[in-house]
């Protein structure tokens, strides 16, 4: 990974699912998740919504990493995924490539691909950028 940021390893829901960013660098971000049982709809292929939290979580990363120097957070605002082809097994290979860096809003194009190369999954996200406010006080026992 470019980055350093351990804000940016992945967590939570990430975790969950096997996130693995590869590369996090100036308007990109590159990640992988294995295939697995968990992951799948009853038909055999992955769940639409893996692909939706790959997309939304490296366009969210990115932009985090990118507007945390200027005090600002980044959550998503919007997410269009279109399936193309299933992935059935293997892994998924997600690039997300910033297009627009706007003041308020960031716009990405993800592009996952399955373990041969081949394009099943486009996304678009946009990434709402705003103002961190106070942060609440921490409290000592």
């Amino acid at each position: 990974m470019k980055s350093t940021s351990q804000d940016a390893l992945p967590h939570g829901f990430d975790r969950l699912y096997g996130l693995e960013l590869i590369e996090l660098g100036d308007g990109v971000a590159k990640g992988r998740v294995v295939v697995r049982d968990e992951l799948k709809q009853p038909m055999g292929l992955v769940h639409g919504g893996v692909y939706a939290a790959i997309a939304e979580s490296l366009a969210s990363i990115g932009t985090a990493v990118a507007v945390a120097r200027d005090n600002k957070m980044a959550m998503g605002l919007s997410n269009q995924t279109s399936f193309l082809r299933p992935i059935t097994e293997g892994t998924i290979e997600a690039v997300a490539t910033a297009r627009h860096q706007g003041r308020t809003t960031w716009i990405w194009e993800v592009e996952m691909s399955d373990g041969e190369g081949r394009l099943c999954v486009l996304t678009r996200m946009t990434i709402a950028v705003r103002e961190l406010g106070p942060q609440p006080a921490t409290r000592s026992e």
